[in-house]
């Protein structure tokens, strides 16, 4: 069969690389929605999104399994979103401040502990070729996909499932929008943030063992770019829903395919500003749902950037 596909190779090159960038932000914005949706902003989950990935390649390289480090990344994740939430949880404490020093916190512990791991080699997270039927070594690359995707798209349903007709999802929904409602129906809402916090920043620290263990899968003190942050963005442009959350993944993972994608083509000229592609997409995101008629549209009412 012949190889040669010409300008096909563009759009299969933005589909395998939105599969292989987009987990990372669908399980830090699955988390996030969480946690948002319990009426709480994370912002420091750049911080342990960079410390997942740390830990998550450390324990691997010492193990030799890779899901024993996923497992430890996500027990990483969860302990920062637990003294996120228990910090936040005191009087007169200002969310967003707590977020971006527990970011730092993350990042810094990170490169501390991280150094001697940057040379050694971890085993990888594993794949499913899907792509075996087409002959096309281009096809076949881009439906090889990571088994951590597919728990991520099934988690996007089930979180959707579990926010709609669940009790636990009503419980989140009603600490979210109302503090006066939960109490009046005998909830703890500090108590509830605080597991929500700590249940998103479990998924962040799967995401960072994902960006370590698999793509693109070193430790690096560079590993993250950003995606944390961008992901905060990334629910609030998917409005709080949890299957919007996948596709706007597989957006902003189309994005920040587009500049390999090009590169593996020949298009060399210029082709730096196309890796910028993510964080302008953050910019034009945020502009377009900033208007206050749209701004916190679908938002939970107790999730405030000004709380």
């Amino acid at each position: 069969m012949d190889n040669d596909i010409g300008l096909w190779a563009i759009p299969i090159a933005i589909l395998g690389g939105a599969i292989r960038v987009s987990t990372p932000f669908l399980f830090v914005s699955l988390g996030e929605v969480l946690t948002e949706r319990s009426g709480r902003i994370n912002l420091g989950l750049e911080g342990t999104l960079v410390f997942g990935a740390m830990s998550g390649y450390a324990v691997a390289c010492l193990t030799g399994s890779a899901w024993a480090g996923v497992a430890v990344a996500a027990l990483a994740g969860a302990v920062f979103g637990l003294v996120h939430g228990l910090i936040c949880s005191l009087p007169k404490v200002n969310d967003i401040a707590i977020g971006i020093a527990m970011m730092l916190l993350g990042m810094g512990l990170a490169f501390y502990f991280g150094k001697p791991f940057i040379q050694p080699v971890a085993p990888d997270l594993p794949s499913i070729p899907f792509g075996g039927w087409s002959g096309l070594p281009q096809l076949e690359a881009a439906l090889n996909v990571n088994v951590l995707f597919l728990i991520g798209a099934a988690l996007s349903v089930f979180f959707w499932w579990m926010l709609r007709s669940t009790r636990i999802g009503l419980i989140l929904r009603v600490v979210g929008d109302s503090t006066d409602a939960a109490r009046a129906m005998g909830l703890r809402p500090a108590i509830i943030r605080t597991l929500a916090t700590g249940a998103g920043g479990a998924m962040a620290g799967v995401g960072g063992a994902y960006l370590s263990l698999y793509y693109p899968g070193s430790w690096n003190e560079g590993i993250s770019s950003g995606q944390g942050l961008m992901a905060v963005a990334l629910v609030i442009f998917a409005r709080w829903n949890p299957i919007a959350c996948f596709f706007a993944a597989l957006l902003f993972g189309g994005a920040g395919a587009l500049g390999p994608a090009l590169q593996s083509v020949g298009v060399s000229s210029g082709y730096y500003l196309f890796y910028a592609a993510p964080y302008v997409l953050t910019l034009g995101v945020m502009i377009a749902i900033s208007s206050p008629s749209r701004a916190m549209t679908g938002a939970p009412g107790e999730l405030s950037l000004t709380k």
